[in-house]
């Protein structure tokens, strides 16, 4: 089984953590209680849920090395509560530490581990192998880097090396993400194609959402930048942190539209 694609998400994880890494180094206490891209969260809370999210992270991966299972149901909350309990600096300066850890313990992982490795996450039906357990981290990181970002630089865009990896995984996520009873009913064809990296499909809403083959004649056709794209699915896709590049025609929706389909979390 090819490691290929373990391998480039581990090294848009490394690539992501080093960038934002040295950012919160620099970080004043005026700095980390700015408002962050997550509405209720400022930036030093977006740094405990990274950094309490790489403790959890690691546990898992640890589980799965050692053959002990996943950590028990009591200790995701625990991990929540003491990151809570921290300052913001403390939370600054535990997310680099934690989330170091995570990276360098993925890297160390051989080809072997790489491919045939199987991580139980639970709350999907079987144990995933690595590049979907990294995969998970690098949108949770990527997308909240972002949310730090964007605190400091309103055109602030999703991290180039972990868009092309995130992108293959999203077919598989969007039944999760969006909320097609936004549109009350109506039924939607869009054709979406992205830029840098290119990828052209398929968005069908209806009684749910799916991901296919471009439609022969869509109702509508979605022309954005694939970052953009991979924020709007999670919600980051306000019209300040929308680029004029993004361009949608037809009139069975609008970005208004789309906006309420995917929601956020």
């Amino acid at each position: 089984m090819t490691t290929d694609r373990a391998d480039l998400t581990i090294k848009a994880l490394r690539t992501g953590h080093d960038e934002l890494a040295s950012l919160v180094r620099g970080f004043t206490e005026d700095d980390l209680a700015r408002p962050s891209g997550a509405s209720e969260w400022d930036v030093s809370q977006v740094l405990s849920h990274l950094g309490s999210g790489a403790e959890i992270s690691l546990a898992v991966l640890e589980g799965a090395l050692n053959g002990t299972g996943s950590p028990d149901g009591d200790f995701n909350p625990s991990v929540w509560a003491r990151w809570d309990a921290m300052t913001p600096a403390e939370r600054a300066a535990g997310f680099l530490e934690a989330d170091e850890v995570l990276v360098l313990r993925y890297e160390g992982l051989d080809a072997p581990a790489r491919a045939d490795l199987r991580i139980e996450l639970g709350f999907l039906p079987a144990p995933v192998d690595v590049a979907t357990a990294a995969g998970l981290r690098l949108s949770e990181f990527a997308q909240h880097a972002w949310d730090v970002r964007v605190g400091f630089d309103s055109t602030a865009t999703l991290a180039p090396e972990a868009t092309e990896p995130l992108l293959d995984q999203t077919a598989s996520l969007i039944h999760f993400l969006a909320k097609p009873a936004a549109l009350d009913g109506r039924q939607v064809a869009l054709a979406v194609r992205l830029i840098s990296p290119d990828r052209s499909f398929g968005l069908d809403l209806g009684d749910a959402a799916t991901i296919g083959d471009t439609p022969a004649q869509p109702d509508a056709l979605l022309t954005a930048p694939a970052e953009w794209w991979l924020r709007a699915v999670t919600g980051r896709h306000a019209p300040d942190h929308t680029p004029a590049s993004v361009v949608l025609t037809g009139d069975a929706i609008t970005l208004d539209d789309l906006r309420r389909v995917f929601p956020g979390f």
